[in-house]
């Protein structure tokens, strides 16, 4: 369904679906200023303190690697975990902060008014549920299920989920044109299996959860709240009974079906999808749809349930989303579900952070043009276009040799690869704002403005040519990501320093950090999901029935080999679901290898602290995966995240060669392959 694979999903917490695409640790109090992160690099760029050298690398890699910063870090008390994306993200909340607090006195600015809005408190406190209840009461008054799929359509217009969700994105097959693109939703758990799975964990938070509803019902000043918590919980349940499992869901074939308003209507009576889609301002016939099944099965839902239940899942699904726009305590019973039981976050973020993520969210190509003039230097930008080159050469050099490709898929795969476009810190062109009115005064108005101005902004889309020049991500972002329908990969500036990247450190250690990340989202455009796209970003079969059964096998033995990592007691790792991102950091690390061994141009790489190179570069892999967890957050990941938790992503060097060289891991020893069993796919 998504086109976008994400190097790191960063948190998982509530958010609408919108028409826009897409061990216990004791916790200080959040310092005022970040230390930055440098100094801790030594001399080459590694943190050596951060070792625990009497851990064998043939036995636990990250340990070795991570262990002293692992036992001596701690996770602040408004994160549910922390590690090295989340010391960047620290810091470029800060610089934003700057950039913002300037802006503030500048009545002429959009990004300073917006921020200014946010930080008053006071006045939202004053305000309590006031600014809502207009619409609210909108909700209240639907008389019958005949207005429903209208009011539904208003809602998804303000970011307010509702049983489907949607955004407008390109047209798999037909990647030169925009679509409209539905996916099933209704669900205020992240994930079908909360609702379904009897384990204790799942059935604490389905306690939780209803109590949620019953809270947010109160809140809302509705009678009977415990009852109808009840019944709208029921409802979810059964939706959820119906959705696709998140493998199918991630399944860019399975989840490609085309068709038009009027057939969907015949597919999945029970709704009134004519109205409410175009209520959402969709004025084209064809559309897109992800789960056949589960639309008809809601949809029958839909049809069968009381309106009143339809209502009270707008009225939760609206305080929810906007919450942190209202009272104090408004956003703390949100908070407790979303943040503390699914997370295990203590304490929510300071309102300063708080207003740095709601003004990046809604403006942030704006924030970004500052930022990137602050922090973002040409010495970086020409240094790392430089390593990019380098890694993608190595790509082709990997697929000119395998083994298992048919020579006519290695042509078209080469001409993927020449294809790419490559996107680097910042947009060539920025998002124009001109159109979204900020007042001063009035934050939830500003938040409903944003989501209507991005709401229009998406379906502005349809019928015109393809935004190649947009950006998913801003500059601030510390993350990068791969677009199959563009056929790009995507850094932003706040990846681009240490530890990840630095022009002043050992090159080893910037091919293991960065240009394993290159490689990792260059990889994705050839893994599970990514290969079905080819050079012009349509989804097709391109590859061989053999080139696919050879893919396939490999793909199985990387399954089976995470999928006997158990991270938490009884929890295994999906090896299936995370697929794609375990080929991506293999696939990563071995491109960023080959690119590091080619810039050495024959020379022997310096000893740099009784180091090698090759030491170093695997050594620069596993520091950017540091990361500390609570234990509800690496739960929570474990049903949703596919990507496997940061111990086992630095665990995929086992199945490279050049580790083995490096370190001179031991047969007996936990991490220890024969050469027959590493996995080889790139």
């Amino acid at each position: 369904m998504s086109k976008l694979s994400i190097l790191l999903i960063a948190t998982t917490a509530l958010s609408a679906c919108a028409t826009t695409a897409p061990p216990a640790v004791k916790s200080p109090a959040i310092p005022e200023t970040i230390p930055a992160a440098k100094p801790e690099l030594g001399s080459f760029g590694f943190d050596v303190r951060g070792m625990d050298t009497s851990i064998k690398p043939g036995d636990d890699f990250y340990g070795y690697a991570n262990g002293v910063w692992a036992r001596n870090t701690v996770i602040p008390a408004d994160k549910s975990n922390y590690g090295m994306f989340g010391a960047l993200d620290d810091l470029s909340k800060k610089r934003t902060q700057d950039i913002l607090d300037a802006e503030k006195s500048n009545p002429d600015s959009k990004i300073g008014r917006a921020y200014a809005s946010y930080l008053d408190e006071r006045a939202a406190d004053a305000k309590g549920i006031a600014p809502i209840t207009p619409w609210l009461n909108e909700v209240r008054a639907l008389s019958s299920k005949a207005g429903y799929a209208a009011l539904a359509a208003k809602a998804d217009r303000m970011s307010i989920s509702t049983p489907f969700a949607s955004y407008v994105g390109q047209d798999d097959k037909n990647p030169e044109t925009y679509i409209y693109t539905m996916f099933q939703g209704g669900i205020g758990m992240p994930e079908r299996d909360y609702y379904l799975v009897k384990t204790e964990r799942f059935e604490k938070l389905r306690i939780l959860y209803l109590k949620h509803l019953e809270n947010v019902l109160a809140i809302a000043g509705e009678k009977d709240a415990a009852a109808r918590a009840k019944a709208l919980f029921a409802f979810e349940t059964e939706i959820a009974k119906v959705h696709w499992n998140k493998v199918d869901s991630s399944d860019a074939t399975k989840t490609y079906n085309k068709t038009t308003i009027a057939a969907l209507q015949q597919a999945a009576p029970g709704f009134d999808f004519q109205t409410f889609i175009r209520g959402l301002g969709v004025s084209t016939s064809d559309l897109l749809y992800a789960q056949p099944s589960a639309f008809k099965e809601i949809s029958a839902l839909i049809g069968k349930a009381p309106l009143g239940v339809l209502k009270d899942m707008l009225i939760v699904r609206s305080v929810d989303q906007y919450s942190d726009f209202l009272s104090e305590d408004i956003a703390k019973e949100t908070f407790s579900f979303y943040g503390t039981a699914l997370s295990g976050t203590p304490e929510r973020q300071l309102r300063w952070k708080r207003g740095v993520d709601f003004v990046t969210s809604s403006m942030g190509e704006d924030v970004g043009k500052a930022y990137v003039a602050r922090h973002f230097t040409p010495e970086t930008k020409a240094s790392i276009d430089e390593l990019v080159k380098n890694v993608l050469a190595a790509m082709g050099r990997r697929i000119d040799g395998l083994a298992w490709m048919k020579p006519e898929t290695k042509a078209k795969a080469k001409t993927k690869l020449a294809n790419f476009k490559t996107k680097i810190g910042y947009p060539d062109r920025w998002k124009d704002y001109s159109a979204l009115n900020i007042v001063a005064d009035d934050a939830f108005g500003n938040a409903v403005r944003i989501a209507h101005f991005n709401h229009d902004d998406a379906i502005s889309k349809l019928g015109q040519p393809i935004r190649r020049w947009e950006w998913g991500m801003t500059p601030m972002t510390v993350n990068a990501y791969a677009n199959f329908g563009m056929n790009e990969i995507v850094f932003p500036a706040a990846i681009l320093q240490p530890p990840f990247f630095d022009p002043k450190a050992d090159p080893a250690v910037n091919y293991g950090g960065i240009g394993a990340v290159i490689g990792h989202e260059i990889s994705h455009h050839f893994d599970d999901q990514g290969a079905k796209y080819d050079e012009t970003g349509k989804l097709s079969d391109w590859w061989t029935p053999e080139d696919v059964k050879a893919f396939e096998a490999a793909s199985k033995q990387l399954v089976a080999q995470y999928n006997a990592y158990e991270v938490l007691p009884g929890s295994k790792i999906n090896g299936e679901f995370t697929l794609g991102e375990n080929i991506g950091d293999l696939a990563g690390v071995t491109i960023a290898f080959d690119a590091y061994r080619a810039s050495l141009g024959g020379k022997p790489a310096p000893v740099l602290d009784g180091t090698s190179g090759d030491q170093r570069f695997f050594l620069g892999w596993a520091q950017v995966w540091r990361r500390n967890y609570r234990e509800a957050n690496l739960a929570q990941r474990m049903t949703t995240d596919p990507h496997s938790p940061s111990t086992q992503r630095a665990w995929v060097v086992r199945n490279i060669d050049g580790w083995y060289d490096a370190f001179k891991p031991q047969p007996g020893e936990k991490l220890h392959l024969s050469p027959e069993k590493r996995v080889r796919i790139w």
